[in-house]
């Protein structure tokens, strides 16, 4: 009867357990090790939707003042920085980027302009990213002519 008892009983070994510990030491370990790389990917995120947002935000403005026949057009570069924060000054952690704008006459066409912005964070990514627009006037947009 002694047999059946001493055979029966059931808990968790010292080599059980230290395995267990063993095993969840490495699992941590190979989450840890992942978060450099998602906290770059976040930031890189970040850094690219801001500038997308600021892209924007420049050709619009662009298109805005050259459909509007009551406007000059002068080509060539413009060069600004703008911030995160949307402020004309740099906030305390805030991201700065670098906007250009080149408007050039397209040939051949009257009243027809190319518009390049390009945004880049430099030491992040000097490349940054560019979009292109051509831009006609229009006269239902004709507003504020003295």
């Amino acid at each position: 009867m002694c047999n059946i008892i001493c055979k029966n009983k059931k808990g968790i070994t010292l080599v059980e357990s230290l395995v267990s510990v063993v095993l969840l030491t490495i699992a941590l370990i190979a989450v840890l090790s992942m978060q450099p790389t998602s906290l770059q990917t976040s930031a890189k995120s970040d850094y690219l939707g801001r500038g997308v947002m600021l892209l924007n935000k420049e050709l619009m403005a662009q298109e805005l003042l050259i459909m509007n026949p009551c406007n000059t057009i002068s080509t060539g570069t413009v060069n600004k920085t703008a911030y995160a924060s949307d402020q004309s000054t740099a906030l305390d952690g805030d991201a700065s980027f670098n906007v250009q704008t080149v408007t050039s006459a397209v040939t051949g066409r009257t009243n027809t302009w190319k518009v390049t912005v390009k945004v880049s964070w430099p030491p992040l990514n000097a490349n940054g990213i560019t979009e292109n627009l051509i831009v006609t006037r229009q006269e239902s947009f004709r507003f504020g002519c003295i």
